[in-house]
């Protein structure tokens, strides 16, 4: 089992930033890839981005690319995510996943935090 924490929602302006970071504990060592994805009110879960535990690689959603990073710290088992610009309709849940590779496909995820609210006022 892996466990996941996510923390660093809230509520900010258009235009500003915030991050995230999800924590994770027990067996990560099988897990190579740690995706975010967020669900605004009424809508689907959408793929944000991931990151490959080991190599680092990432791969974001077009909707974010440019303005939100991912990035891990190995020794804290620590996942972030860096929304800069955000907009409004970056509004939603977003949660972090641990999967076996990084994929864009929530399916492909065995694992999930419990998700943090990020508001963004206009």
């Amino acid at each position: 089992q892996v466990q996941l924490v996510e923390s660093g929602g809230g509520l900010v302006q258009a235009g500003g930033s915030l991050r995230l970071s999800c924590a994770a504990s027990g067996r990560t060592f099988t897990t190579y890839g740690m995706g975010w994805f967020r669900q605004g009110a009424g809508k689907e879960r959408e793929f944000v981005g991931a990151i490959n535990w080991s190599r680092g690689g990432t791969l974001y959603a077009a909707s974010v690319k440019g303005r939100f990073t991912i990035s891990r710290d190995n020794a804290k088992n620590t996942v972030y995510l860096q929304m800069n610009s955000l907009k409004p309709e970056d509004t939603a849940v977003y949660y972090c996943a641990a999967g076996g590779f990084v994929s864009d496909y929530s399916g492909n995820y065995d694992y999930w935090g419990q998700g943090t609210q990020v508001t963004v006022s206009s």
